[in-house]
């Protein structure tokens, strides 16, 4: 512990004295005249990787067409008259060639005293050394603006997780992989919009800031409108207002919304996260597992190549989704049959021969679900549909009118995590008042300084009548982690949540 102590304060006191020396180089700059923060715009004509990937050997490559790169640069190998260093740009690194002789005697000298990280721009030709790599030969260069941080001392030398989150634009600029997953996340979303663009859906913004709390089990972030003099919520899902609009005759809708709760962290949960929710009109929860596989097969083959991913050492088939019932997967994992039990006591007892524990007067879809908690979901690691949720927990879906103790509902499951929610939406306004208040109640009861309400304006808009309707809703950070092979959902939020290091 004392070792690692005292490397920190030797790397403290060298990145002070380089912060220092920096400082004293941009004082000089500025008064010599050339203050680089006040460069107002550099014309970059190209990119690296393009130009690498459209070079084709000249025999004259000084003939070639002037182009400009702007970017940071990573390193430099000086050798007298001239000096070989690498820019980082947006698409990747490109080597350069810089020589006394052709960049001017002054511009090389300062060169020289540029430090690693200084953002630059470099015009000239490209062509291909003695060993082969592409590179861009310096015609003109500039400093465009002063790096007073070192980069980490080694190139892909942030590893620190903690400080990667908390400095982002550092492990950006060090570790492509990580930019890589980034670009990756926002295809994802482009082509998610694609897909239901192309389907009819009809993308749209509903409120974040709610004027109640609602009966979920979801504990929202509380603020104050100084205005209205009224506490409101940020919101903790989309749905509500989406299917508003379904009544209203928008038949196809989406949002693509953040959506926080105020709740535990952890590899799969942030406080503020993202997720895709849609509603369809005459259409069913089967629809929208129709939709879901669709849609994954579509992001696996256009994003991955692949339908048959690598997730964390594990290969994931996504181009096999199989569909079981609740009840099924359980007598499948946990060999007990649902339909066997008479009665809650016949349910309760099984629950107690397969030690799990549930509440004294748990009924026969209560212990379903915790059996199924208990037995089944880590066992989903190829892509599954679990329907036909008890009602107990499903208070927004449509009973299944074969079975009125089961709802029309299902959630997906990928490497034994849950994926995604949807429903045959529940349009019965009398039915969606009773579930409502039992709900309410019951979180009133668990949490009594809790101000969930009922949702009346939801029931009004439901009784002016709302058509059959699928509705599905799923995260998207989690998605990014399944297509980038990402360990944790820090890893693909830009900035995530962090507790202060004060």
């Amino acid at each position: 512990m004392q070792e690692h102590n005292e490397n920190n304060q030797t790397q403290a006191i060298s990145s002070t004295s380089e912060l220092a020396v920096r400082r004293e180089k941009l004082a000089t700059l500025i008064e010599n005249g050339q203050n680089p923060y006040e460069i107002t715009k550099y014309d970059v004509t190209a990119d690296s990787e393009s130009l690498k990937a459209s070079y084709v050997d000249t025999e004259n490559p000084e003939e070639g067409t002037l182009v400009r790169l702007g970017g940071r640069m990573v390193s430099r190998r000086v050798m007298g008259k001239a000096s070989f260093a690498h820019l980082l740009d947006r698409s990747g690194k490109m080597q350069l060639y810089v020589r006394r002789d052709e960049v001017g005697e002054e511009d090389y000298a300062a060169f020289k005293k540029w430090d690693i990280g200084d953002i630059i721009g470099v015009e000239g030709y490209v062509f291909r050394t003695q060993t082969g790599e592409v590179s861009l030969h310096a015609k003109a260069i500039k400093l465009l603006s002063k790096s007073l941080l070192p980069l980490p001392e080694k190139f892909h030398g942030l590893t620190d997780t903690d400080l990667r989150y908390r400095q982002r634009y550092v492990d950006l600029i060090v570790n492509p992989e990580v930019k890589d997953t980034f670009v990756k996340r926002s295809q994802i979303m482009r082509e998610i919009r694609a897909y239901l663009d192309e389907k009819g859906f009809l993308e749209v913004d509903t409120p974040i800031l709610t004027p109640c709390e609602i009966g979920s089990n979801a504990r929202p972030f509380i603020t104050h409108h100084n205005t209205l003099d009224m506490d409101m919520y940020l919101r903790i899902e989309t749905e509500l207002y989406l299917k508003r609009l379904i009544v209203g005759g928008l038949d196809r809708v989406y949002e693509v919304g953040r959506i926080f709760r105020n709740e535990g962290m952890d590899t799969k949960h942030n406080p503020e996260f993202t997720t895709v929710e849609l509603y369809q009109a005459f259409t069913d929860y089967h629809g929208m597992m129709d939709l879901v596989e669709e849609l994954n097969i579509r992001l696996c083959d256009r994003i991955c190549g692949t339908r048959k991913i690598t997730y964390q050492g594990k290969e994931i088939d996504m181009g096999h989704w199989e569909r079981l019932t609740m009840a099924e997967a359980v007598k499948r994992y946990a060999g007990v049959d649902y339909y066997d039990w008479q009665s809650d006591e016949d349910a309760r007892l099984v629950a107690k021969e397969k030690h799990v524990e549930v509440p004294a007067d748990a009924t026969k879809g209560t212990v379903l679900i915790e059996l199924f908690d208990a037995y089944v979901e880590e066992n989903l690691i190829q892509p599954t549909f679990i329907y036909d949720y008890p009602v107990e927990n499903s208070p927004l879906a449509k009973r299944k009118p074969s079975e009125p103790a089961f709802t029309e509902r299902f959630e997906y499951f990928i490497n034994a995590t849950e994926f995604g929610n949807a429903f045959s939406e529940l349009n019965d306004p009398i039915d969606q008042r009773e579930r409502f208040e039992k709900q309410v109640a019951a979180k009133r009861a668990a949490e009594p300084n809790c101000r969930a309400e009922v949702d009346y304006d939801y029931v009004t808009a439901l009784e002016y009548g709302m058509p059959p309707t699928g509705g599905l809703g799923f995260g998207i950070d989690r998605l990014v982690m399944l297509l980038t092979d990402s360990a944790s959902i820090r890893d693909v939020l830009l900035f995530p949540t962090m507790k202060p290091v004060d």
